[in-house]
């Protein structure tokens, strides 16, 4: 059992800038004064003026006044309305294991923070992110919203800042406009030594002002400077105007030039690469080279010649190149993916290219089903959240292509570790949903997806929906004769009769399932986790012997596979056992390497489980710290909050915390009791988990004095309170 989340760290989650930033300083003082008055603000503007950098910057900037931070949500790659709480929801490392909408998660976790939050690209979904900003702004005072969109959300309270192009004559006493800065800067970038001089400068003007100061328009002929002079792209693109200013005569004349200016890079692409622009348009966010590869190379297409193709369409400014932790992977602007998706469509070849990508990430999904059981798990996980845009275009493409649901059903149910192991049971929920509606027929795949529904449904507590969902399942594998479904059907089972306070039915459940997997030859971390619940039921009915002996199953296991996941909880219910048998010393230890590896994992559910444990054994021994238990007991509460019922509403689980809150009660005055559970409720969840690992010194020894409440606007960066 397992779920991730966290709340908004203090620095926040900017993406670090990688070109540096030419002018805009009006602007961005205009930003920044209207997000200390006002608590929406959309930066409007056409595609490619700068939207994006603009509002990034300006959160930069801010940041240092919001004591929960300042964070990005990309909104752009978001297809789905339905996907924009979950997408925004992560954006803030904020996860529910209830089965409430995402909305409603935001609403309750975010009431009590101060923080910025920038929603990138909203113009696809403007009705939704209005619906959702004004849903959030009216829940949580101390939030701001930076938003950026081609046009204006239309929320109570917005205020707008139009984005212009850059200007391309020279005012306020300035030598260079900034539109002649910006197209320098770029062009030093791509041509060392290059610099703004008397021959030069009338071109560069030329250009500028023919671009009309639009910064993706200027930054893409700069990539041009690798062949041609300044001279030259001149004359080229008064061709280009000539050719490509048709299309819609209703678009804005901007919209127009920066067509122009994409169908002129275009242009000056080779076949092959223009090729590999339009079958790159598939990919939604990042990239690598292997996915590439696969996806895009044939019919017409030499697979050799795909890393040279993709190195020089980064030259040429279409594609970004990403550095995560030593692994380089690929971005493409949504502006030239539009433009790239136009020729995909025109060809008739964009059907069998979405195929592919689908394929491509089915067997992501696959490869980290198998790579989840073992010493990987923790690159697992950061590989398939890299890859969550792209599971989501392959997830949509299964459910609107006609005779793809069964595809649909094995995707979403094969990404069950995703879903439970990163955090996403909503997310998982929705899709599997969807899938498991349209595709009725009794299927291997749906048996799966139907078990996975059913676990998901179990961590949130929605044993209404987990009960119904395992028993057809159950019922389905008995009549077709699927082994492998029966005993995770009989498993899930168990862990609903184990959270329903039926200890000696989970324990007959989870024999029964144990005994399946054994006979299949079933080896995995749900195999694991089937062990260590089964030793909690024995432990919930006092028999500590029979517990012990299967945790200790399970950590020969774990330790023999190098599997960490599950060994988390092994350490839970070894820190369990310890406590039973007086060992407090041990089961503190083994405590707080539980903690460690649920926090590694971000895993949720077995960081409240722990946190709750920890909090007892504080109010026991010798050394017993009563306020730190309370304190421990606050930060769990929150916690709780976003799993759903405190416990499952079970009283076995909830045992370890009605003890220690009795005691916390009894021996500290009311006035330490409240302050102490004050002060771990307002921890978010990287400083309670120090807390809980390292003591007082990870955080505040008492309260703080409450922040007032009137504060006359956000302060800036610099400023204090």
């Amino acid at each position: 059992m397992g779920s991730t989340s966290a709340a908004p760290g203090k620095r926040g989650r900017l993406p670090a800038e990688v070109t540096s930033f030419v002018g805009r300083a009006a602007e961005l003082d205009a930003l920044a004064a209207l997000v200390g008055r006002a608590r929406l603000v959309t930066v409007t503007g056409p595609g490619g003026v700068g939207k994006s950098r603009l509002a990034l910057r300006a959160a930069a900037r801010l940041a240092g006044g919001f004591p929960d931070g300042a964070h990005l949500a990309e909104v752009a790659p978001v297809q789905d309305p339905l996907l924009l709480g979950h997408a925004v929801l992560e954006a803030l490392r904020l996860t529910d294991h209830t089965a409430r909408p995402p909305l409603d998660v935001l609403v309750e976790q975010l009431a009590d923070r101060e923080a910025l939050l920038v929603l990138d690209g909203c113009e696809h979904l403007v009705d939704a992110c209005a619906e959702l900003v004004d849903a959030l702004l009216r829940a949580a005072p101390g939030l701001r919203v930076v938003a950026t969109s081609r046009q204006s959300l239309r929320a109570a309270g917005e205020h707008l800042l139009p984005l212009a192009p850059l200007p391309y004559e020279p005012s306020g006493g300035r030598a260079e406009a900034e539109a002649v800065l910006l197209f320098a800067d770029r062009a030093a970038a791509v041509l060392p030594g290059f610099r703004l001089e008397p021959g030069n400068r009338d071109g560069v003007a030329l250009l500028c002002r023919r671009l009309d100061g639009i910064p993706l328009a200027l930054e893409l002929a700069a990539g041009r400077l690798r062949a041609l002079s300044v001279e030259q792209l001149a004359a080229r693109l008064e061709d280009r105007f000539r050719l490509l200013t048709g299309g819609d005569r209703t678009a804005p004349a901007r919209h127009h030039t920066l067509r122009t200016a994409i169908g002129w890079s275009h242009e000056l692409c080779t076949m092959q690469e223009r090729l590999l622009w339009a079958r790159l348009s598939v990919f939604a966010g990042g990239f690598d080279l292997d996915a590439a590869e696969y996806v895009c190379a044939g019919h017409g297409l030499d697979a050799d010649a795909a890393l040279e193709l993709v190195e020089s369409l980064v030259d040429k400014s279409v594609l970004d190149r990403l550095d995560t932790d030593g692994t380089v992977r690929f971005r493409m602007l949504d502006t030239l993916r539009e433009y790239g998706a136009g020729w995909l469509r025109a060809s008739g070849d964009r059907p069998r290219l979405l195929r592919r990508h689908r394929d491509w990430y089915l067997g992501v999904a696959t490869w980290g089903e198998v790579e989840w059981f073992g010493p990987r798990q923790a690159e697992t996980a950061e590989r398939t959240r890299l890859a969550h845009a792209n599971l989501r275009a392959a997830l949509e493409f299964s459910l609107a292509e006609p005779g793809e649901e069964q595809l649909a059903l094995v995707l979403a149910g094969t990404l069950w570790y995703f879903w439970v192991g990163t955090g996403h049971l909503g997310e998982g929920r929705h899709w599997l949903d969807r899938a498991l509606a349209l595709a009725p027929e009794p299927t291997d795949a749906r048996a799966k997806a139907l078990w996975v529904t059913g676990y998901l449904a179990t961590l949130q507590g929605d044993l209404d929906r987990a009960r119904p969902a395992l028993e057809e399942c159950r019922r389905q594998a008995l009549e077709t004769g699927d082994g492998r479904a029966l005993a995770y059907a009989v498993h899930r089972q168990g862990c609903a009769a184990l959270i329903g306070d039926e200890p000696a039915r989970a324990a007959e459940l989870f024999e029964e399932a144990l005994w399946h997997y054994d006979a299949l030859g079933e080896l995995n971390s749900n195999v694991l986790m089937a062990m260590f619940e089964l030793a909690l039921a024995h432990l919930f009915q006092g028999d500590e012997e029979s517990g012990r002996t299967w945790v200790e199953r399970v950590r020969e296991i774990c330790e023999e596979h190098g599997e960490q996941w599950a060994y988390g909880y092994c350490l839970y219910a070894m820190a369990f056992a310890r406590r039973q048998g007086g060992d407090l010393r041990l089961a503190r230890a083994l405590a707080r390497e539980s903690m460690r590896l649920n926090h590694l994992f971000r895993d949720l559910l077995g960081i409240v489980l722990t946190m709750d444990l920890l909090a007892l054994l504080a109010t026991e021994g010798p050394d017993a710290d009563l306020h730190e238990a309370r304190v421990l007991q606050g930060a769990a509460h929150r916690l709780w909050r976003a799993v759903g019922t405190p416990f499952f509403g079970s009283r076995s689980f909830n045992g370890p915390h009605l003890e220690s809150e009795r005691r916390t009660r009894d021996g500290l005055t009311e006035q330490e009791y409240e302050a102490a559970f004050r002060l771990g409720s307002r921890l978010d969840l990287d400083a309670a988990v120090g807390r809980a690992l390292v003591g007082p010194a990870a955080g505040p020894e008492r309260e703080t004095p409450p922040r007032s409440e009137d504060r006359g606007g956000v302060p800036l960066a610099g400023q204090r309170e």
